[in-house]
């Protein structure tokens, strides 16, 4: 594989100048490396040495991090041109060879924001030709993936976990979470489900978003919050501008 050459910045080391790299083509593909393979493709045998570069990047402002979520990276927007302005010219060459994909099943949408009502409580949403599949490389899933299923974000709630209105989370069957997972819940005594991080709280369950400026949803009866599944990784939809 050939990797562009690439001016150095004052302040960023080459290797850091690779990741970020690295991090800028898979994002134009719509989803984030993983700690594993930005260190396959740029060189580095260590997860931990990788952590540690992710995270100088992050404390100097180019890219954030949610560390609840497989995948969870991405390059500030602001930094995009900055980052472009490093690599000497476009890279000519694909990050890695074709690999199999795997068709999720899409069930939906899912809100990230207030919750929605669902046709019933199984996520039996319609399945036309907007929501009928999801292909995602085989080697980006879990080794058990043939229960997978996919749901369209609706909303803002959970922007600060970099999932955004119209991306894609992929979703693995689940009852119970710990605190501090996203899962996909519903609500049955409303008859609405909503995509939120999960905490069980002393006599009652808090639906936390992740953006400042939304309130949690308090629900005072456990039984009726029904979790169904966990996130396990994020698609994103980016939008061109002119």
């Amino acid at each position: 594989m050939t990797m562009m050459m690439v001016r150095k910045s004052k302040g960023l080391s080459d290797r850091h100048i690779k990741i970020l790299e690295l991090l800028q083509k898979y994002q134009d593909k719509g989803y984030p490396p993983s700690i594993r393979e930005i260190g396959e493709q740029t060189g580095v045998t260590s997860t931990s040495v990788v952590n540690y570069y992710l995270e100088q990047l992050e404390k100097w402002g180019y890219i954030e991090r949610d560390r609840r979520i497989s995948r969870g990276l991405r390059v500030i927007p602001e930094k995009i041109g900055e980052i472009a302005a490093l690599f000497a010219a476009p890279a000519k060459t694909p990050i890695a060879r074709a690999t199999e994909f795997l068709r999720v099943p899409n069930f939906g949408q899912i809100a990230a924001g207030k919750p929605i009502d669902v046709p019933d409580a199984g996520f039996s949403y319609e399945t036309n030709d907007e929501y009928a599949a999801v292909a995602v490389a085989r080697d980006l899933l879990p080794k058990k993936a043939n229960d997978l299923f996919a749901l369209k974000v609706k909303g803002d709630s959970m922007i600060d976990a970099m999932v955004n209105d119209g991306d894609i989370v992929i979703m693995r069957p689940a009852v119970e979470a710990r605190n501090g997972e996203m899962v996909a819940v519903w609500l049955n005594d409303r008859e609405e489900t909503t995509l939120k991080y999960f905490y069980s709280e002393k006599g009652h369950v808090r639906l936390q978003p992740a953006n400042p400026n939304m309130e949690p949803i308090i629900i005072d009866n456990p039984q009726t919050v029904e979790i169904r599944g966990k996130v396990v990784m994020v698609v994103r939809q980016f939008q061109a501008t002119m």
